[in-house]
């Protein structure tokens, strides 16, 4: 049984890292943060053109159609360079929702200018500030004649200031119980967008009010939640790995930084409570990588236990860099809360990405319902 990435997914790893290195260091994921732009536009276009955005894509749309596994990989080295870029927005998320559940028409339209990194998409799905529920949707879709157009406000949609497309969910008004899935191009009428601040400036976010907005139904009426549900199961794993990958590199700063500062005469990592703090970094990052791999086979396969790798790569991922971040701040001492350093940059994406999708705690929910599910089978 294997349990690694195979030579060729360890060399694309090694050439994503690479072409990160030359394109998204230090300097460029600053010129994002203290600049107007939203996010790196010619750095995604760069991993377009590199076919590193249409590894899951499939051939047929403009992808590489390579699999999970690379995905994985990729955006573990995306999370490790912090880079400025909508890779879980369009990636993670509207690309699996098109693939799951979109039109022949929709995924051609789609999918090829997201694997060439022509286009950003999005989920809007949140209203509000409280945990996300079919029931806390109150967006409305009416139906006249052949057109649908949705009516409602989103709240911190990720990208949505930047976004092509968005994906949606509202009720159908009159149309039975149920949430829908809905596809609405943000730059047609009807769409208002206003700039949301979040902790990391290098992920911009908007709320988008729709009033009438022409939109395009996505996947079967009222079997939204569940569509959103399987895609969940997947982002979570792909955001681990991102998650991973910050969490990584947040260690090797720290660790770095205590064998090169001294004190006293002697480098902080000789002392005990640097040595300490360390070594529990290093176990939260390794406990979380396993877990991700775990997501990554159960990903790859289609195995039915992927509710439960997902939730616990999600879990253990999560709590893993939010550690690393904090703690790489501490080892660097009064020096690691100034701008100056990079340490932040880190610590913003931990925070933002572990609210990303749903908050820790709902995906503890979803672990232990996973957990007593199986117990009662």
């Amino acid at each position: 049984m294997e349990f690694d990435f195979s030579a060729e997914q360890k060399q694309l790893k090694e050439q994503v890292r690479r072409f990160l290195a030359d394109r998204c260091d230090r300097t460029a994921v600053r010129r994002i943060l203290d600049g107007p732009e939203p996010y790196d536009k010619a750095l995604w276009k760069g991993l377009g053109d590199l076919g590193y955005l249409g590894a899951t894509i499939p051939e047929a749309y403009g992808g590489l159609g390579a699999g999970y596994l690379e995905a994985c990989v990729i955006a573990e080295e995306l999370g490790r360079a912090v880079a400025p870029v909508p890779f879980s927005s369009s990636i993670a998320l509207a690309a699996e929702f098109l693939m799951l559940a979109g039109s022949d028409a929709q995924k051609a339209r789609w999918l090829p200018k997201l694997a060439a990194g022509e286009a950003v998409g999005t989920l809007a799905l949140a209203e509000g500030t409280g945990r996300v529920t079919p029931a806390s949707i109150g967006a409305t879709a009416v139906r006249h004649g052949e057109t649908v157009r949705i009516t409602g406000t989103k709240t911190a949609v990720a990208d949505g200031d930047v976004a092509d497309f968005a994906i949606v969910g509202a009720v159908e008004a009159g149309g039975g119980s149920g949430l829908s899935l809905y596809l609405v191009e943000l730059g047609g009428a009807g769409v208002v967008r206003t700039p949301v601040v979040t902790v990391d400036p290098t992920r911009s976010h908007a709320q988008l009010r729709f009033d009438d907005a022409v939109a395009e139904p996505l996947g079967p009426a009222h079997e939204g939640w569940g569509l959103v549900q399987r895609v969940y199961d997947r982002a979570a794993v792909l955001i681990a790995f991102e998650q991973l990958g910050g969490a990584d590199r947040a260690l090797e700063m720290g660790r770095d930084y205590a064998l090169e500062r001294f004190a006293f005469g002697r480098p902080i990592g000789s002392l005990q409570a640097i040595k300490h703090m360390l070594a529990d970094m290093y176990v939260s990052a390794t406990l979380a990588r396993s877990n991700c791999y775990y997501g990554a086979w159960a990903l790859s396969t289609g195995s039915a236990e992927l509710p439960d790798a997902a939730a616990t790569a999600r879990v253990s991922a999560t709590q893993a860099f939010q550690h690393c971040a904090r703690n790489n701040i501490q080892v660097h001492g009064g020096m690691g809360f100034t701008w100056e350093f990079d340490c932040h940059l880190y610590y913003r994406r931990s925070n933002l990405l572990a609210v990303s999708i749903g908050a820790l705690s709902t995906w503890e929910d979803r672990l232990i319902e996973c957990l007593r599910a199986r117990r009662a089978a």
